[in-house]
């Protein structure tokens, strides 16, 4: 099995806030993505804010609402692939969405929607001890406000 990408430096962005949105139609899977999300977060030095919105497809929008109120944003779910074509639905749109608000918006987001096809893989992804995809996307996330910091920075 691979262990995914080495995990990279958490670079420091005291004081920097950010917003956790999180899907909690699989609690249990978001309760760990939170957990090391959560973490990084803390080692970052960033402050941290929680909300929680009914599902995968309303957390872009939920981020898109909040604007540019947070440095950063870490989107927090799980799908689970189903019977029916809505899981591909789902995952390609809220993906689609987020990536529009990185593009267009200039809000710096980390992808932490697991798109899985069994609960097996979304424990194995989701657990901070092992995969820890929501400290992977949180990473993300403290490295793109990391940047966008020091290009203001430096523009001025």
């Amino acid at each position: 099995m691979d262990a995914g990408p080495p995990k990279m430096e958490i670079p420091k962005i005291e004081g920097a806030r950010l917003l956790f949105v999180v899907a909690p139609y699989y609690r249990n899977i978001t309760d760990q993505l939170l957990r090391g999300a959560q973490a990084v977060a803390a080692e970052a030095g960033a402050k941290v804010d929680v909300i929680e919105v009914p599902g995968a497809f309303e957390v872009p929008q939920a981020i898109a609402m909040y604007g540019n109120k947070y440095e950063g944003y870490v989107a927090l779910g799980c799908v689970i692939r189903g019977e029916t074509s809505h899981y591909d639905y789902v995952c390609g749109e809220s993906a689609r969405a987020l990536m529009d608000l990185g593009m267009n918006r200039q809000i710096q987001c980390g992808y932490g929607i697991l798109t899985v096809d069994t609960m097996a893989q979304a424990e194995d992804r989701a657990n901070p001890n092992g995969r820890d995809k929501g400290g992977e996307a949180t990473r993300a996330c403290v490295t793109l406000v990391s940047l966008k910091r020091k290009l203001t920075n430096t523009s001025r």
